[in-house]
């Protein structure tokens, strides 16, 4: 049962994938490993991250761990979630 019947399973999918490429370019672009920035998450190995960077399994990053990664990557929450950095 689909609770949002104007919103199908693909839309969704494309905004969690740019999301977690977005992710991955900010943390790239300050020179943030996968590791340092999941630890300052409050996670202890890069599993989670990179499954969430790659919308691997559809895992995928929620409000509270937008907010922890933007403010260890000091950019604004909003750039996570509209910007569109594909593969950079």
């Amino acid at each position: 049962m689909n609770i949002f019947p104007d919103i199908d399973k693909s839309k969704l999918d494309d905004f969690y994938i740019n999301i977690g490429n977005n992710v991955r370019y900010y943390r790239n672009k300050k020179n943030v490993s996968q590791l340092e920035l999941a630890i300052s998450i409050g996670h202890k190995s890069t599993s989670f991250l990179s499954n969430c960077e790659n919308y691997k399994y559809s895992e995928h990053f929620n409000l509270e761990h937008l907010y922890l990664i933007a403010h260890a990557l000091e950019v604004d929450i909003c750039d996570l979630i509209k910007g569109q950095h594909e593969n950079e």
